[in-house]
């Protein structure tokens, strides 16, 4: 995706705050705000945030994942699911 038609000097920002939230809310494409014509924040609707946050905690899940995999951090299936099903049939 590239972001250099969602660019807007925070001028345009303040000028126009209520449409610049409508149209992150309806294109659901983030926009970058300049100040002194360098890029300083970017803008985007919350539904776009939360997926984003999902993505990244599934994505560092993952990671640890993989990261416990390559440090040897494991257990064969077979031996994690007798100690479940042990500890399902204790009281």
């Amino acid at each position: 995706m590239r972001y250099s038609s969602q660019v807007k000097p925070i001028s345009y920002l303040k000028a126009n705050a209520a449409e610049v939230l409508t149209q992150l809310a309806e294109q659901r494409e983030p926009m970058v705000i300049t100040q002194n014509g360098e890029a300083k924040a970017v803008l985007q609707d919350v539904a776009s945030f939360e997926e984003t946050q999902a993505t990244l905690a599934l994505l560092k899940i993952l990671a640890l994942g993989n990261q416990d995999v390559a440090t040897g951090k494991v257990k064969p299936v077979p031996d994690v699911v007798a100690r479940l099903r042990a500890k399902r049939a204790s009281p």
